[in-house]
């Protein structure tokens, strides 16, 4: 479905979001859930994903979104060494030195998941077509009916980073650490993302969650234990500290670490579980605070 439709479909949730979030949520949960969404006294992970949109406002979460001020995040948290090198920032596309970067890069716009453009020294980039893409793309925003409010309070920019190439020539895996109250708990590996897109579920032994699922299949690979698994799970717990929930991203080159990203709602609580009782498996790892909830 492209944005445009998206945008027609959800345009009266995006409405009656203004009026009451917690309607707007409890439609949209159970249309995509098949479940009714009890905030009062929430079980399951996706109800637990909906709560902290609602009512947790950590001031960090705006900052942690983007995939710039985050930067200074991952350093106060005394994890500088695996930020990917940053190569140039600033507001206007235009302004990209493209005549001075190396063969390989990454452009992004630091407010989205999919707004990349990737050279990988395989084909050329028009600087013209990158900056019409990266000017739409700073003009975007996330739909208010998703209640995801910590998306976009910062100034979207463009940032080109260093391209990070896998060490086998394939795509590079995606290790997601699933981190509760600060304590890593379970490991996501996605691979193929470009093409079939595919999901592998471990705990923090590196045994194989049979009965994990977030609406992609299993690889059907024997996906190795990293060589740095101690030291990759060791940066999740310092990344997710002051966070109820969060979902701190990683690659894994020749045993070297780089941050991906860090996600507070996954599937912004809408993918669905394989199971009601593996969604109810890892509601029971998240411990919410009353504390933080405001209205």
């Amino acid at each position: 479905m492209n944005n445009l439709t998206k945008n027609i479909i959800l345009a009266p949730f995006n409405l009656l979001y203004k009026f009451s979030p917690e309607l707007d949520l409890k439609v949209l949960f159970y249309l995509k859930q098949h479940y009714k969404l009890n905030l009062k006294n929430p079980k399951t992970y996706n109800e637990k994903l909906q709560w902290i949109k609602l009512y947790n406002k950590n001031p960090l979460m705006p900052k942690c979104c983007d995939k710039y001020t985050v930067r200074e995040f991952v350093t106060n948290q005394n994890c500088k060494e695996i930020l990917n090198e940053l190569i140039w920032e600033g507001f206007n596309p235009e302004d990209i030195p493209f005549d001075r970067l190396p063969e390989k890069y990454v452009i992004k716009v630091t407010h989205g998941s999919t707004f990349n453009i990737i050279q990988d020294g395989t084909k050329k980039i028009s600087k013209d077509d990158a900056v019409v893409k990266c000017n739409k793309w700073l003009k975007a925003k996330f739909l208010p009916c998703y209640g995801e409010w910590f998306y976009g309070v910062e100034r979207p920019r463009v940032i080109v980073e260093k391209f990070i190439e896998s060490a086998d020539d394939e795509q590079l895996r995606d290790y997601k650490v699933f981190c509760f109250n600060g304590q890593p708990r379970m490991i996501r590996v996605d691979t193929d993302r470009f093409t079939k897109h595919k999901m592998d579920f471990f705990d923090c032994d590196w045994k194989r969650i049979e009965d994990a699922g977030m609406g992609y299949p299993v690889s059907g690979r024997d996906i190795e234990k990293p060589e740095c698994l101690d030291e990759l799970l060791e940066y999740a717990g310092k990344l997710s500290e002051p966070f109820i929930h969060a979902r701190v991203d990683f690659y894994i080159v020749k045993d070297k670490i780089y941050f991906g990203e860090i996600t507070f709602t996954n599937g912004a609580g809408f993918d669905r579980c394989s199971s009601y009782e593996f969604d109810c498996k890892m509601g029971d790892w998240m411990q919410l605070d009353s504390k933080n909830k405001t209205k």
